[in-house]
């Protein structure tokens, strides 16, 4: 079955970095097209960043550009997304599924930033 992991997160002060990993199994990774949302209490989880199979066709929201990159290992079935210069608008729990996202979703990881 479909098993997400997620990791890395924290509590930081604004501009620093943290990197979350995400380890996947139970489908075929390497063709899947992955992203990370994330999720604030009272509001609906939404896509942060998106990468294809091979780690192209990479997307990102407008607020987190230039300060997010998302990576993808295929040989370890694992998903990073690296956050720099966080701001505490990026305080959520974020989570990694396909573009077209199982109903399975992993725990999360929380991320705190505060000013």
């Amino acid at each position: 079955q479909v098993r997400l992991v997620e990791s890395g997160g924290g509590s930081v002060q604004a501009g620093e970095s943290l990197t979350l990993s995400c380890v996947a199994s139970g489908f075929i990774f390497k063709w899947s097209r992955m992203g990370w949302y994330r999720q604030i209490p009272g509001y609906e989880r939404a896509l942060v960043a998106g990468i294809g199979s091979g780690g192209d066709k990479i997307t990102y929201i407008e607020p987190v550009k230039g300060r997010f990159i998302i990576s993808r290992d295929n040989d370890k079935n694992t998903l990073y997304l690296q956050m720099n210069s966080l701001k505490p608008e990026d305080t959520a729990t974020y989570y990694c599924n396909d573009l077209s996202p199982y109903d399975y979703w992993g725990q999360g990881t929380q991320v705190t930033v505060s000013a």
